[in-house]
């Protein structure tokens, strides 16, 4: 059985809660509380041996009925207030939906029925994260606001190319994809970090940092860390409050900021960015180029959605005060349908900060991959094959001689005068263009113009022939 089987699976136990009322996104983050404790048995290191003896998997698995469900609650109590590190993260305020025992108990053997060994051999990070994937899929889940695509994500990752040793970050963790995806692109480029010269410990602890609001996401992101032996901080908060000062000197930023306006339309609580809006978005931006290294390296791909790119008062400053302080070098337009929301237009940013806060970025290449696609969703995903074009453009050593019509350059002094970076689009052939009509007063005019000379010419015709019938 291989991990897509298992996926399925552990999916489909969802149908039998249903008579509980519990959603799908309750019903993930139930999954994670006794996943954790099957996965840690597992693994058998020293994950497990952080758990309370008397609230490991075989003590909860050995118990069946009403004993279950009260022994179930009891654990979820005690884990998240006298656990220790990530389990009392995981735990904190946990509680359980599920009020049927036979439900929690059907849950719990088929679980422990599993095909362990497959699933451990194929990794179990990536069995959870089939998991997350599967949720936020789910339309009724509504999970697709914080999921992004894989091959988007691991577009990103390759084209920013982190390197061991840097300190990468996201502000919006989500589930911690992004991170996840670094740690993985990095750990097949330098063979799992055997290398001497790597410092695995500060990978393992250290490099992959991120802050994500919402708990329950946050509670998904830690078990997804420690599924692929990451152990560095994730904080549960706002970056956007004070707890965001404290998070700089980065290295590499990979990122997809939540959509939409602050809660209430408030500014954000921070004292120390520049522009104030109640645009998240542009406050989200602020702050990842401002939490950059100024080295002249660091560097960022961040997807943002087309008011960015294109909003008055503070935004056109806050664009200004990005080129100004980083190399805002290209922007992907990005195609519609591969977020939650049918119709939202999002792009991918990539920028490196200066070494100086003027004047570095000098031209801005745009590549459209909106214009005459394909419409995506479930019968048409989104693979990395859709990217092939763009990332050959991305990498040129000389990209003035890339021919491809969806790649463009505008210097900044052009995108200043224009006051949007809302630009790039090639012409969309499933539209008529209005600009390629005639005009339809020239073309009247024109129409009796010629009118008029043919009634001439017909005239000059008729006395030529009265003429000649004189004769």
């Amino acid at each position: 059985m291989n991990t897509q089987e298992i996926v399925s699976k552990l999916w489909n136990l969802c149908n039998v809660l249903r008579d509980d009322g519990i959603t799908y996104h309750q019903y993930v983050t139930e999954l994670t509380y006794i996943l954790f404790l099957k996965m840690s048995k597992e693994r058998g290191d020293k994950v497990e041996s952080s758990i309370p003896e008397e609230y490991r998997w075989d003590k909860l698995a050995s118990k069946d009925g009403v004993e279950l469900k009260n022994f179930y609650r009891q654990l979820l109590l005690d884990l998240g207030t006298k656990g220790e590190g990530r389990i009392k993260e995981i735990y904190a305020n946990a509680n359980s939906n599920i009020d049927e025992p036979k439900n929690l108990e059907k849950i719990i053997r088929s679980i422990d029925q599993l095909d362990w060994y497959n699933a451990k051999e194929e990794g179990l990070g990536n069995l959870y994260e089939g998991l997350l994937e599967k949720n936020a899929n789910e339309k009724k889940s509504g999970a697709g606001q914080y999921f992004t695509p894989r091959p988007l994500i691991n577009l990103m990752v390759e084209l920013i190319d982190p390197k061991p040793g840097e300190k990468c970050n996201d502000p919006a963790a989500g589930t911690f994809g992004f991170m996840i995806a670094a740690d993985t692109y990095l750990k097949k480029k330098y063979d799992n970090y055997y290398d001497v010269n790597i410092d695995a410990e500060f990978q393992r602890t250290k490099a992959f940092t991120g802050c994500e609001l919402v708990q329950e996401t946050h509670r998904l992101a830690l078990m997804n860390a420690m599924l692929h032996d990451i152990e560095s901080e994730i904080f549960l908060g706002d970056t956007l409050s004070s707890l965001g000062t404290k998070f700089k000197d980065y290295d590499v930023v990979l990122t997809n900021p939540p959509f939409g306006t602050k809660q209430g339309g408030e500014r954000a609580s921070r004292d120390d960015l520049t522009f104030l809006t109640s645009n998240k978005q542009l406050n989200f931006l602020q702050h990842i180029y401002r939490s950059l290294k100024k080295n002249g390296k660091a560097r960022a791909a961040v997807i943002l959605p087309d008011n960015v790119l294109f909003q008055d008062g503070d935004g056109n400053k806050i664009r200004e005060d990005l080129m100004d302080k980083c190399n805002l070098h290209t922007i992907l337009r990005l195609p519609t349908g591969i977020f939650y929301a049918q119709g939202v237009k999002t792009n991918v940013l990539f920028f490196e900060r200066g070494r100086t806060d003027k004047g570095n970025t000098k031209e801005v290449w745009f590549y459209d991959l909106r214009t005459n696609m394909p419409s995506f969703g479930k019968r048409t995903p989104l693979t990395e094959s859709h990217f092939d074009a763009f990332k050959e453009a991305y990498q040129a050593k000389d990209r003035t001689k890339v021919e491809d019509e969806r790649f463009k350059v505008y210097v900044v002094e052009e995108i200043l005068a224009k006051k949007s970076l809302d630009l790039g689009l090639i012409r969309d052939d499933s539209l008529t263009e209005y600009d390629d009509l005639p005009d339809p007063i020239e073309s009247a005019e024109l129409a009796a113009a010629k009118l008029e000379e043919a009634a001439d010419l017909l005239m000059s015709v008729v006395k030529e022939l009265r003429h000649l019938g004189g004769v």
